[in-house]
């Protein structure tokens, strides 16, 4: 049956981007050609961009995509990091929840659990409205808009139809950036010295995704700020930039990377990097920051360098999240 007639219930899904099933050669290429392979991502024509996929691509980001999961391994619980905060964050939401018997449950956008599995899933456990969380502080078309792509394509083929509300973005929400300043202070406590700059990194988008209407540029520079007044910091002491480039093209300036050279070289000491933009640690903090951002700082001249971990399922994290949530099931509890 397309629903199920023993209960009521209104469903939350969290869903982040998704990390590779395995690190052998098929599972981690056919993870990063559904990835690559969305015109969300990449807007080329498929007649060209495909055969440079298959042939070139994957080939080769192979071998470097292998090496850079390989260091972000958690050995301890054998998992993926990002795989296990969002399992953790909707496991805590789901006993924030419980007397009020709301099915909370996750999804990936690339990767299991696929949106797809989740979303009938729940339809079938009965969930008759469902609140989906794309978890990206900052709307972007390339990551909270595929999200929508796919989980509204699953509805289309479906005869009955849950009521749906969805979280586009909350870049300056005022818990969201309370709960980011705590975690720096936090982190600052932990550390044997005081940063003379906080970089606040956010993952790139080419430049002319921008240009035809993203607002990803306006969300992040809404973050920032919010986050500047909130720490009473200027924009000399806590600078934003963008990382994660991929391929030629121009992307959103200042570079990440280019930014940790140029601070080293004037004398800068002790650096800290935050990524407000990623609600989970992940391969672009991990390693991307904690490894070749890190090494880069010091190879520069650089003595002190820290990664403030992302809120992850910490109190301060799960405070935002329920926040949220709570704020959008207004109506429905």
């Amino acid at each position: 049956m397309e629903q199920s007639l023993r209960e009521d219930k209104i469903g939350v899904l969290l869903i982040n981007v998704g990390t590779p099933e395995g690190l052998g050669y098929f599972k981690l290429c056919q993870y990063l050609a559904e990835f690559l392979s969305d015109k969300r991502i990449i807007e080329l024509w498929s007649l060209l961009w495909y055969p440079i996929l298959y042939v070139f691509v994957l080939n080769v980001h192979y071998k470097k995509s292998k090496l850079a999961y390989l260091r972000v391994w958690d050995n301890e619980r054998k998992v993926f990091p990002l795989r296990f905060y969002t399992s953790a964050q909707a496991q805590k939401l789901r006993a924030s929840f419980s007397k009020l018997g709301v099915d909370v449950d996750w999804a990936m956008r690339y990767g299991n659990p696929s949106i797809k599995s989740v979303t009938n899933s729940m339809i079938v456990r009965g969930c008759t409205r469902i609140l989906m969380f794309p978890l990206y502080p900052q709307y972007s078309a390339v990551t909270t808009a595929t999200v929508n792509d796919v989980f509204f394509s699953i509805l289309k083929k479906r005869r009955f139809i849950p009521a749906i509300r969805t979280i586009s973005s909350y870049a300056a929400n005022s818990v969201y950036i309370d709960a980011l300043a705590s975690s720096v202070l936090k982190h600052f406590s932990t550390i044997d010295f005081i940063p003379d700059v906080i970089l606040v990194s956010y993952h790139g988008i080419p430049k002319n995704y921008v240009e035809r209407g993203d607002p990803y540029l306006t969300e992040c520079k809404k973050t920032t700020t919010a986050l500047r007044r909130r720490l009473n910091m200027d924009e000399k002491s806590l600078i934003m930039t963008f990382q994660s480039r991929f391929g030629l093209g121009k992307w959103l300036k200042p570079y990440t990377e280019r930014t940790v050279k140029e601070l080293a070289h004037k004398g800068i000491q002790s650096l800290a990097v935050l990524t407000p933009g990623f609600v989970s640690d992940c391969l672009e903090t991990l390693d991307e920051v904690c490894h070749k951002t890190a090494d880069l700082f010091y190879k520069n001249g650089g003595k002190n360098f820290t990664h403030i971990p992302c809120l992850n399922d910490s109190e301060e994290g799960m405070s935002v999240i329920e926040h949220l949530v709570r704020m959008e099931l207004l109506g429905w509890l």
